[in-house]
């Protein structure tokens, strides 16, 4: 912040003479005032100009009277004043900012043409924005006991102020943001229910600029804060939280591979912040459980929407609250359509139909967007180190039941017709109110499910009974999870979660953003230890069908969207007989199977989760083929023929380990190494895997590039160890996927890397000498 100077005025001549003239009086002082902000050295800001000067270049500079203005406020606001004009100023001064801002969203939703915004420009240039951090840090900075009042409409408008020359001043938010006491003054303004609104609304924006997260322990009496917090601004606060809990985007793609994650990993031993951000909230008393209670609470229990309405009396300032500014603008517009043909009697406004719908489409709409935010934040901390902790303590607030309970009323309502949307969107964007609740709800249900025991909490009783009868009639052990489930924290009603959304998933149309997270969230149902009585229970609801229908007959032409299908297929089929059979039955045409073909071979990134089941089930199916369904099965099935072939396994090997190398895996595309090892696994399991290695090399001269792709693996496996070696890392998956023990992965990896030229099973000895490349290095950095 710039230090104040005395009030010496500097003389209409000294610029004369060094500047331009009078002509060019206006531009000389606004660059003067310019550089010195940049170099620290001359004038610093506007109230160190004569009152005379300002006002005669205000004219020819059409500052609207900003600077005098400015200068008066600055007098005003001395230490030892009290403040009681400063109020009226602002209040000349805020018109003119919050129209600019208005035109900053109106020009945004009309195509986002650039422009500028001379009143903010000048506004912050002439050092308004150092003056109001001053008088909101007033009462900070004092040393004597009896601290100077600030009143509350003087806050609100200081606040509105800042926010409209931040959304279109470039720089003046960042700037903010490298003020960590402001930033935490800003905090402790929260506690005071008349500047909420604008206080959040100012800090989300800062926060989102700031190059260094806030740690949430340094915010003064943090849990007396929440505490205070009624429900509607607990909600606004977790858009807040969002942004100090969440892992910083790199903002660049080479940044997002594995090889650059794990250097990260070493450099940052201990926890980020946005993990002690997540442990500082769940030491909060209370924190989760009001947090479930606001995500599960229904429509008509909220309350307050008039009052936000009285808060936003001056809402054409605060442009975030978009909901609110198009609710209005569409009643101001229609109420204006009416009073052309009916009498300027209130009478006739009040029978205005949009009126009568507004509270209430509002209140819905609220609620949705409040949802969003508290999604979210369970979401990431469900994610989080503290996992265990977090699903212990949702299950006992009863999350799971509360959602299902508001499944058909509000998360997967019908769209209503409201043309309400968030700013700077349009109906049909993933960013509306209503489809980023849907998004959340099913990111929400992918983190929860993902490898814990607790997702049979998306059941019902009834359903749960179901899997017992599935284990039972197959005269399998019935899984503990479902034996330990708690009844009283099960879904109620006549479905459970997960039936609901298979519903909502087989109607969805071709063309839906929904369709990937749906499969996401179903396939992390599955994830985890192969469950025979899981797949069933799926399968018995026509799920199969319905992917095979979507990816052979709809030709899905998506990516993100097939991969989700194949990986949630392959989760499905996986070692199930009854699976390969259904398949057998739908894929009935030699058409339909190389249209599905055609959709794995577009793409082994996206397909090669489901090729590695195809692989595990058959390898398993053909040590069971006393088994008489089996046998039938595998000698009816057109997959199971398919992969059984020697050359096929070998195409899709050879180009499993052609499509990645070390500097280029990410977290998506590390499966593909891992399908190539399961390929090769199951080889060595029957004393093949000296006939793989061969072959590799056979292709490798046929494509007149020898020893490049058995040096890439090479490489692979060497990074293989050192990322799944890793003590912090949970390698559980691997064997639960593939049912094989994670020893039997560290020991073949072990021998395709041994040194040793003359074991048939090492790589080396398949890479003649003169194209040997194995010993160079990779880049970490």
């Amino acid at each position: 912040m710039l230090g104040r100077t005395d009030m010496a005025a500097v003389s209409e001549d000294w610029f004369l003479r060094n500047g331009r003239g009078r002509r060019n009086g206006s531009r000389n002082i606004v660059s003067r005032i310019g550089r010195s902000r940049i170099t620290g050295c001359g004038l610093t800001r506007g109230a160190q100009i004569s009152g005379a000067l300002l006002r005669e270049r205000d004219k020819k500079g059409k500052w609207n009277g900003i600077p005098v203005l400015l200068q008066k406020l600055y007098e005003n606001s001395h230490p030892n004043s009290d403040l009681s004009q400063c109020q009226s100023i602002l209040k000349e001064i805020s018109p003119l900012l919050s129209l600019e801002a208005m035109a900053f969203v109106t020009e945004e939703r009309k195509g986002g043409q650039e422009s500028t915004f001379p009143n903010t420009c000048i506004f912050d240039l002439f050092g308004g924005v150092d003056l109001l951090v001053e008088i909101l840090m007033r009462p900070t900075l004092v040393t004597q006991k009896k601290k100077p009042k600030i009143s509350d409409d003087l806050i609100k408008d200081c606040l509105s102020i800042l926010y409209n020359t931040c959304i279109c001043t470039e720089g003046v938010t960042k700037r903010l943001a490298e003020r960590n006491d402001f930033v935490l003054l800003l905090f402790t303004l929260m506690t005071n229910k008349k500047t909420f609104l604008q206080t959040a609304t100012l800090i989300e924006d800062i926060l989102g600029v700031k190059k260094e997260m806030i740690l949430l322990e340094e915010i003064p009496n943090l849990a007396n804060l929440v505490s205070s917090f009624d429900q509607q601004q607990l909600a606004n606060f977790c858009r807040i939280l969002s942004v100090t809990i969440s892992e910083l985007e790199t903002g660049s793609d080479d940044k997002h591979t594995l090889l650059a994650k794990n250097a990260q990993q070493k450099k940052n031993a201990g926890p980020s912040r946005a993990e002690m951000n997540q442990a500082t909230l769940l030491n909060i008393p209370g924190f989760i459980e009001r947090l479930c209670k606001l995500a599960t609470r229904k429509v008509s229990e909220t309350t307050g929407t008039s009052i936000f309405l009285q808060e936003l009396e001056d809402w054409y300032t605060w442009l975030d609250n978009a909901l609110v500014l198009d609710a209005l603008m569409h009643m101001a517009n229609e109420e204006a359509d009416q009073s052309s043909t009916e009498s300027s009697d209130e009478s006739g406004l009040a029978m205005s139909p949009l009126r009568n719908r507004l509270p209430q489409s509002m209140k819905i709409m609220h609620e949705i967007m409040y949802k969003v935010e508290v999604l979210y934040v369970l979401c990431v901390l469900l994610m989080g180190r503290q996992r265990n902790q977090v699903h212990k303590m949702i299950a006992e607030y009863k999350l799971i039941p509360g959602l299902n309970n508001l499944f058909d009323t509000l998360i997967w309502r019908k769209h209503s017709t409201s043309n309400i949307v968030m700013h700077g969107h349009n109906q049909n964007c993933d960013c509306s109110p209503e489809i980023s609740l849907k998004i959340q709800f099913l990111r929400l249900l992918q983190s929860f499910s993902d490898h814990h025991e607790n997702k049979y909490l998306l059941l019902n009783s009834e359903e749960l009974n179901e899997l017992s009868a599935i284990s039972l009639r197959a005269n399998i052990p019935e899984v503990e999870a479902v034996v330990i489930t708690d009844r009283s924290l099960v879904c109620d009603g006549k479905k459970g979660l997960l039936s609901r959304l298979l519903q909502v998933m087989k109607r969805e149309p071709a063309e839906s953003s929904f369709r990937f997270w749906q499969a996401r969230a179903v396939e992390s149902f599955l994830r985890g230890v192969t469950s025979y009585a899981d797949q069933m229970f799926l399968l018995k609801r026509g799920l199969q069908e319905h992917i095979l229908y979507c990816i052979i007959d709809s030709e899905c032409k998506s990516r993100d969207v097939l991969q989700s299908y194949f990986d949630l297929l392959g989760e499905l089929m996986k070692f199930n007989i009854n699976a390969f059979k259904r398949f057998n039955k739908y894929v009935n045409t030699e058409e339909k199977f190389q249209i599905f073909l055609n959709q794995i071979n577009s793409s082994l990134v996206d397909s090669n989760m489901f090729v590695r089941c195809i692989a595990l089930s058959l390898d398993r199916f053909e040590s069971q083929t006393d088994d008489v369904k089996v046998a039938e099965v595998l000698s009816e099935c057109r997959l199971l023929s398919y992969m059984s072939r020697v050359t096929i396994r070998m195409s899709f090997l050879f180009r499993l380990i052609n499509i990645i190398h070390v500097q280029t895996l990410t977290q998506e595309n590390v499966s593909c190494l891992n399908t190539s090892l399961v390929i090769l696994m199951l080889a060595r399991r029957k004393g093949k895997l000296p006939f793989y290695l061969n072959k590799l090399r056979e292709m490798e001269y046929s494509d007149k590039y020898p020893g490049f792709i058995l040096n890439n693996f090479y490489s692979l496996l060497r990074f293989w160890q050192q990322h799944y070696l890793n003590k912090d890392k949970d390698s559980t998956c691997l064997e639960n996927s593939s049912c094989i023990t994670f020893s039997y992965w560290k020991e073949t990896v072990s021998v395709l890397l041994s040194p040793d030229r003359t074991s048939p099973c090492a790589i080396v000895s398949y890479i003649d000498e003169a194209y040997m490349d194995i010993d160079k290095d990779f880049t970490e950095e």
